[in-house]
């Protein structure tokens, strides 16, 4: 490739200006580099080479003239088009070494893989390493390797690629002389390979390796001089007839990766360095997302307490029935109550609902006091109703355990019973009740079932009640002539009114009631209404617990954008180095983008884990229940991460639209 013309530089000018003060770093600078080339360009500080060194790298832009890389002109390219020319093009050596403190040596080396489209290739980066002498230093990480070697892994990270030039900006700065003169012989064996090296120094005896030096002063090039290579005492390449040690290139490269395969190993490499940047600083980590963490523990809690809640009063409410109507003598508005206007239902009013009423499949009516039940020694004092068999499908409360009572058995006035568990557990404890005889108010009964746990609904146990035959009730325990209370079930929940509409009517005309009194006389609970009501209620509470959480999520989201600010300031230099190697803004705004969405995810688990145990103490402290499902855990770890995204996308952002040359130079 001898004669190419790598870098061509024509005309170019570059102007800084601090305040009033304009100040030209490069006048009307020209010059091409052929491929093949070792240029050593030289100067005192200030004279404009380092600047001069940032335009062949493609690290800045001139305010005029032109560049051309091998051929082709950077005039008007994107920011994202120059990098990724310097991915593919130049390799970077930098006086600082400019490492990643978390990585080690290997993955130091592969991170311009990663920006260049080259699949990763261990065995490769193992070559490379080996070639500038470090085989066994692979996995240290630079705090652990001497000055010497950390440039070395950066000559190694600038060769992974293959470059068409490597630029090294004083590489043997801040090195002692030995470690000068092992660095000076890889360039110049590098050079002998076939790499174009153009190195920026103000040592004169650094500029003896070169082929070419080229003399900056105040901006423009004084000189521009080919020379025969003088090597330094102590170099291992004695002089020019040596051969080349280095083969780094045979059999060629990695292939490239491109697709799903390679957007994969960007999101693991993404991950990977995410999970490096939260745990170095673990304290400042968990501080930012403790907003999170309170936030979703509150939500865990409360929805895990909500959902028990729920669960608790969909039973209750089944225990209602489904398609209900309560039918009451009396009226239950406030300041009325049952009163003289009250009517009182009979066996044959009972009748007519039977025979008069459409769209109904069963009716239950009721008669209930309170009773005492006695076996053996034990005595206890418990509700007693007396109902039809269809009672216990009406309320969901057939039997578990043992029957119910059969229609025969209520006509014939049999001495049954379908005992609660509460009944069940202060009269027989551990003893089996099925079969047993009792007595309730003095009367003998058989207990037959015993009926479903319903617990209690805040103000009554469900479960201390005996259900016994309506007549054995009526004419045996409490003489009584009529009946309290009547449940309909209507076949469809559209036709309840109609059906309250039915009820009403027949009461008005069999106790010949006004129809400005019916209310007065008679209430219809519609226990629909009631458990559209509590469903409404339910959502109101979860709207109010969302809003709840959302307030704890905002402000845990700004902990986590606070904290990715300072990340984004702290490293600059990092974001500036990785621009260098060919990182887009995508490729940076990704990278920050998921160290913030881990972040979210780190206190949303946290904040999972810890509402589960502040629920699970209080379900046990209140014996309340307690339920989360896989579901809600999975979302609002979800929404944590989503959080962390909105609330890192800004810092992300202003990480991704930091200049290379800038960034490089942030102290």
């Amino acid at each position: 490739m001898a004669n190419v013309n790598v870098i061509t530089i024509s005309n170019v000018t570059k102007i800084f200006r601090m305040g009033d003060n304009v100040l030209k770093a490069l006048d009307d600078v020209s010059l091409t580099i052929e491929s093949g080339d070792f240029v050593a360009i030289v100067g005192p500080s200030g004279s404009g080479k380092s600047t001069l060194m940032n335009m062949i790298g493609l690290l800045d832009i001139p305010d005029s003239g032109s560049i051309l890389m091998s051929e082709r002109p950077i005039t008007g390219l994107t920011d994202d088009d120059l990098s990724h020319l310097r991915a593919r093009s130049i390799g970077f050596v930098f006086q600082q070494f400019n490492l990643l403190a978390r990585t080690t040596a290997s993955e130091n080396v592969g991170l311009p893989m990663l920006y260049s489209g080259v699949a990763y290739d261990q065995s490769w980066v193992e070559k490379i390493l080996a070639a500038v002498g470090l085989k066994d230093r692979s996995e240290h990480t630079p705090a652990q390797l001497s000055g010497g070697q950390q440039q070395r892994v950066a000559i190694a990270r600038a060769l992974v690629n293959k470059p068409l030039v490597l630029l090294a900006d004083e590489p043997t700065g801040n090195l002692d002389s030995q470690s000068e003169r092992d660095i000076l012989d890889i360039l110049v064996q590098l050079n002998r390979a076939g790499i174009t090296v153009v190195i920026v120094t103000h040592e004169q005896e650094v500029t003896q390796i070169a082929k070419r030096v080229i003399r900056m002063r105040d901006g423009r090039i004084v000189s521009d001089e080919r020379q025969t290579p003088v090597f330094i005492e102590g170099m291992k390449a004695i002089d020019s007839s040596t051969a080349s040690e280095f083969h780094l290139y045979d059999g060629g490269m990695p292939p490239r990766e491109t697709g799903l395969k390679g957007h994969i190993r960007k999101a693991k490499s993404y991950t990977s360095e995410a999970l490096r940047a939260v745990t170095s600083n673990k304290i400042r980590s968990f501080l930012s997302v403790l907003g999170i963490m309170i936030g979703v523990a509150a939500v865990i809690a409360m929805l895990g307490l909500g959902e028990g809640a729920k669960k608790t009063m969909e039973k209750e409410l089944a225990g209602l029935g489904s398609n209900l109507l309560s039918v009451y003598p009396g009226s239950m508005r406030p300041g009325i109550g049952p009163g003289s206007n009250a009517v009182r239902f009979f066996p044959d009013d009972i009748t007519a609902l039977r025979t008069d009423l459409t769209h109904v499949t069963g009716l239950a009516p009721r008669v209930s006091g309170k009773g005492l039940i006695q076996f053996e020694e034990k005595t206890w004092s418990t509700s007693v109703t007396g109902t039809s068999n269809e009672y216990a499908a009406l309320r969901a409360s057939l039997p578990d355990v043992g029957r119910n009572f059969t229609k025969e058995e209520e006509t014939a006035r049999a001495r049954v019973a379908i005992i609660g568990r509460t009944v069940a557990k202060n009269i027989f404890g551990d003893k089996d009740p099925i079969g047993a005889e009792v007595k309730i108010n003095r009367v003998y009964f058989q207990v037959i079932g015993l009926l479903p746990a319903k617990g209690s609904n805040g103000w009554q146990d469900q479960d201390d009640l005996v259900i016994i035959p309506l007549e054995t009730a009526m004419r045996r325990v409490f003489g009584y002539d009529n009946v309290h209370s009547v449940d309909v079930q209507v076949d469809k929940t559209e036709n309840m009114p109609e059906v309250e509409d039915q009820i009403k009517t027949i009461f008005q005309e069999r106790k010949r009631i006004p129809p400005e009194k019916i209310d007065d006389s008679l209430t219809v609970r519609n226990m629909a209404d009631i458990q559209a009501a509590i469903s409404s209620t339910n959502q109101i509470m979860s709207l109010l617990l969302s809003i709840i959480a959302s307030i704890s999520l905002l402000v845990g989201g700004i902990g986590v954008m606070n904290i990715m600010l300072v990340s984004v300031t702290e490293r600059t230099r990092e974001i500036g180095l990785r621009k260098a190697l060919g990182a887009t803004s995508f490729d940076i705004l990704s990278q920050f983008l998921f160290e913030a969405a881990l972040l979210g995810v780190i206190g949303g688990a946290l904040g999972v884990a810890l509402g589960w145990g502040i629920a699970t103490i209080a379900a046990v402290m209140t014996s309340w229940p307690f339920e989360v499902s896989t579901t809600v855990v999975s979302f609002v770890t979800g929404i944590t991460a989503m959080v962390g995204i909105i609330f890192g996308f800004w810092p992300a952002k202003k990480a991704a639209s930091l200049q290379p040359i800038q960034a490089l130079k942030y102290e």
